[in-house]
């Protein structure tokens, strides 16, 4: 029998560490944790999303092929918080496929605004 896994923490490569942290501690909701030049994560206690520092770190292209991963995040009201997110400075790209909005992050990390479930 395999042994089961529990996931505790997603880590993504940036150039900014403590400027990511805060901005999805702003989107999630999470507590800031830990916050230096080159490592910070925020968390809620029971999951965590760190940030490790990579200079030469570049950007997926949108669509493309080179995007390795995304992260998706449920809300109330798509528009409302597509609105705000970009004010945080998140970007939208031009291609969108679903239901749901594609944003990037200010480094360029794609991530997806879903409606909650009817």
């Amino acid at each position: 029998m395999t042994t089961t896994a529990k996931l505790i923490a997603v880590t993504i490569d940036c150039a900014e560490p403590k400027k990511l942290a805060e901005f999805y501690s702003r989107i999630t909701g999470f507590e800031v944790q830990y916050a230096e030049e080159e490592y910070a994560g925020i968390g809620d206690g029971t999951t965590s999303i760190y940030f490790q520092r990579v200079p030469d770190r570049k950007a997926p292209s949108w669509p493309g092929p080179d995007k390795q991963f995304h992260l998706d995040f449920r809300v109330p009201d798509v528009a409302k918080a597509v609105e705000e997110y970009i004010a945080l400075g998140a970007t939208k790209p031009e291609f969108q496929p679903g239901d749901w909005v594609v944003l990037a992050d200010p480094e360029g990390h794609l991530f997806c605004v879903c409606p909650e479930r009817s």
